[in-house]
């Protein structure tokens, strides 16, 4: 059986983790122990090496710039939906090349696709997903944004990227056979997390960057609730209070990392064990 090997998590990290050095600068392993400028330069080496010079020397890629052009637009696009025709317009590149380089990137363990939850597993294959780069720091990297910590807007995205990823670490070290998922309507309610397990929604959850949330936080996860009463919601967030407002759950990141590291998945919000304060 295939086994994949990750940047670190932050239970690997243990006390060298950081993470607003996280959002910055990810977690791959030859980062650890560096200054911000050491960090800074084996990136932009990592990048330049592998992300470019790498992926065409395997024959992957023919026309260099064109990949160049395509893989700023796609670590900018980290995170969102996945466009192809915005992109190829962007790139000045055919949507079918822009559709292989995607491939190219899945296929070397750059990234992977977030696909969005429905209820109709056809629905789903046609439906646009999600790509999320595989560290935040490469993401940064290729975007030339290394050089001072991120703004709050970036922040935000990157922290949703971040809580993506170790949990999609997390459950593939478990060899977990839960599956996550994003949501969103037509409307555009959304919810950056849904958890199936055999079928069966376990979690529901919105991330946010903030140390405190508000009432307009809650909208998509109610939305969500109202379609599938079943599942109890819960918002992920910097904070270090867990509480529960209109039967939504709040929760501290590292608390949501700590019960999917020991569950393998993440802890269902409405679970007996589940802190209510």
């Amino acid at each position: 059986m295939q086994r994949l090997l990750f940047p670190f998590t932050l239970a690997e990290l243990g006390e060298h983790f950081s993470l607003d050095d996280a959002l910055r600068f990810g977690t791959l392993p030859p980062l650890l122990g560096l200054n911000d400028s050491e960090k800074q330069d084996t990136l932009k080496a990592y990048t330049e090496t592998y992300l470019r010079e790498e992926v065409q020397m395997e024959g992957y890629v023919r026309n260099l710039g064109g990949f160049y052009r395509f893989l700023e637009m796609a670590a900018s696009a980290s995170g969102e939906l996945l466009n192809f025709s915005n992109i190829a317009r962007e790139c000045h590149l055919p949507i079918r090349t822009v559709q292989s380089y995607y491939e190219i990137l899945e296929d070397t363990l750059i990234g992977f696709r977030l696909q969005p939850w429905l209820k109709s597993e056809r629905k789903r294959m046609v439906a646009h997903p999600k790509f999320y780069f595989f560290d935040t720091g490469v993401t940064n990297a290729v975007n030339r944004r290394l050089a001072a910590p991120p703004d709050p807007r970036l922040t935000g995205r990157l922290f949703e990227q971040f809580i993506v990823l170790e949990l999609h670490r997390y459950l593939n070290y478990a060899r977990s056979e839960t599956r996550i998922f994003f949501w969103r309507t037509n409307t555009g309610a959304e919810v950056d997390l849904i958890l199936e397990r055999h079928g069966k929604l376990t979690g529901a959850y919105e991330i946010k960057s903030a140390t405190e949330v508000s009432g307009n936080d809650f909208s998509g996860l109610r939305a969500f609730r109202n379609d599938n009463p079943g599942v109890s919601p819960a918002i992920v967030y910097r904070g270090t209070q867990a509480y529960r407002t209109d039967g939504i759950r709040v929760i501290p990141w590292k608390t949501f990392l700590d019960e999917a590291r020991q569950d393998g998945v993440a802890t269902d919000p409405a679970s007996p064990e589940s802190p209510v304060l």
